[in-house]
């Protein structure tokens, strides 16, 4: 029985990488994303990292991903609400709703 990796996203772009049977997994999802990666890198590598302005914030590719679930957690509980306001649900349940979509945003505001 062959155990199944989770999928993991693109180091570039964050599109989920399609996961090959053998052999070390995919770090980019298409030659492209490799590309710009290494243009990047070697850009940061001529100018000795003085190529980013002073205000930048670079994440690891970890970072990065953790960040967007969080994100994407935010998105979710707001469209529950906004489905909840269709379906006309009582009161109780459209705060406690909200009071998701608060915490959701609180926890993704939280990655700096």
């Amino acid at each position: 029985m062959t155990r199944r990796r989770p999928p993991q996203p693109c180091r570039w772009c964050g599109r989920e990488v399609s996961d090959t049977p053998t052999g070390r997994r995919r770090q980019y999802c298409r030659q492209s994303c490799r590309q710009r990666a290494y243009e990047q890198r070697t850009q940061l590598a001529a100018a000795g990292g003085a190529a980013l302005p002073a205000d930048a914030v670079v994440l690891t590719a970890e970072e990065a991903a953790t960040l967007a679930d969080r994100i994407y957690q935010v998105r979710c509980a707001a469209e529950d609400v906004a489905t909840a306001l269709e379906e006309g649900v009582e009161p109780g349940e459209l705060r406690a709703l909200c009071a998701r979509v608060l915490h959701a945003a609180a926890a993704a505001d939280g990655w700096r």
